[in-house]
């Protein structure tokens, strides 16, 4: 169990490892779009919704990596005290009782948007904007999916630490 679990989380440390590059291009073109603003005077709407597309990116594709890393917020007022054994059981409900089936349903729900999306390149957001909208909703199922991913690693762990605990 443990095995398939460490590949599962390869999927989400790789993807984590590109996206963080994200953040980085950010600010570099954010710092771009202030220069060529303020400095020259010129705007353009591709260049700032790129920002836009950078942010999703960033933050969609990077909540499986998150999970990995156990940077979500966690609202602990008995899971930190709780043992080991605890915490597993815990977070074995809050897999199989509330993340995996929200992201099911969203990844449902939100296909047939992505689906319709793609079947017309839908454009741009604004006028002179990225004609790439299909690929902003894109993120939407890939989150799922991503976090999906991690979800069931995480839930191998917990179920490898308390079959141990019983043991």
């Amino acid at each position: 169990m443990t095995a398939l679990a460490d590949w599962l989380d390869s999927v989400n440390r790789t993807v984590g490892n590109l996206v963080r590059w994200c953040a980085i291009l950010m600010v570099l073109v954010q710092f771009g779009i202030v220069l060529l603003r303020y400095v020259f005077g010129i705007s353009f709407i591709a260049l700032s919704e790129s920002v836009l597309y950078l942010h999703a990116t960033l933050f969609m594709l990077g909540a499986g990596y998150t999970l990995l890393v156990d940077g979500h917020v966690r609202v602990d007022i008995f899971y930190a005290k709780a043992s080991r054994q605890r915490q597993s059981a815990i977070d074995l409900f809050g897999h199989l009782a509330l993340l995996i089936p929200s992201m099911t349903v969203l990844l449902v729900w939100s296909w047939p948007s992505v689906r319709n999306s793609w079947s017309i390149l839908e454009g741009p957001i604004s006028v002179g904007g990225i004609p790439a909208s299909f690929l902003l909703k894109s993120l939407i199922p890939a989150f799922c999916v991503l976090l999906l991913i991690q979800s069931v690693a995480c839930l191998l762990r917990d179920l490898a630490r308390l079959r141990e605990a019983a043991a």
